[in-house]
Order: structure tokens, then sequence, then C-alpha cells
């Protein structure tokens, strides 16, 4: 998703390296907002949408990189990152019963 000037892909140390950078950038305002936000939140917070627009927890797994050495999606990894709510699952449900 991310690339670097210096080569095709980003490592995960320099996208933290940005995030950090970003976060130093902020004004007085956004700081008092962002102060305690980490990467991880940023993440998991895409993990939650992802799923909320119907991504499979495989596919999920596989974009945040969620996977085992052997290469298959690392479900007890990613489900942490995409909790659904009580709410959408009712959804859900009403949209079933029609």
């Amino acid at each position: 998703m991310f690339i670097s000037r210096r080569s095709e892909r980003l490592t995960e140390e320099g996208i933290h390296y940005w995030f950090r950078t970003l976060k130093a950038q902020a004004t007085t305002d956004q700081r008092a907002v962002i102060q305690a936000l980490t990467f991880h939140d940023l993440r998991q917070d895409f993990g939650e949408r992802a799923r909320e627009a119907g991504w499979s927890l495989e596919e999920v797994a596989y974009y945040l990189g969620y996977v085992t050495r052997q290469g298959a999606p690392a479900m007890q990894t990613t489900v942490p990152s995409t909790q659904v709510s009580r709410e959408q699952v009712q959804q859900k449900f009403k949209n079933i019963k029609g």
C-alpha cells in the first residue's frame, strides 16, 4: 500500500517513522486529540472498517499483514482487530429477516 522513495515497499519501521513524523508536525490543538493515538490504533480502525464494508476475515488478515510463516491468514491475530459490534450483528440479522 505504501511505497518508499528508496524501494518498492516501506518497511514496518519506515511506516512507524512516518507516523511519528506526522504526529510531531501536528498543531497544538491537534496534539490534544492525537497524543495517545498509535499506529496500531489506526491499523485496528482500518480492520474494523474493512469488516463493516464486507471484507472477509481472510482478506483483512492479508491486507494487515497478519499471516503465518507458511503464508496462511493468522486468524487468531486478525479477530481482535476486527471486532464487530452488537448493533452490526443486529442490523445484519434484520437484513436477513427482510
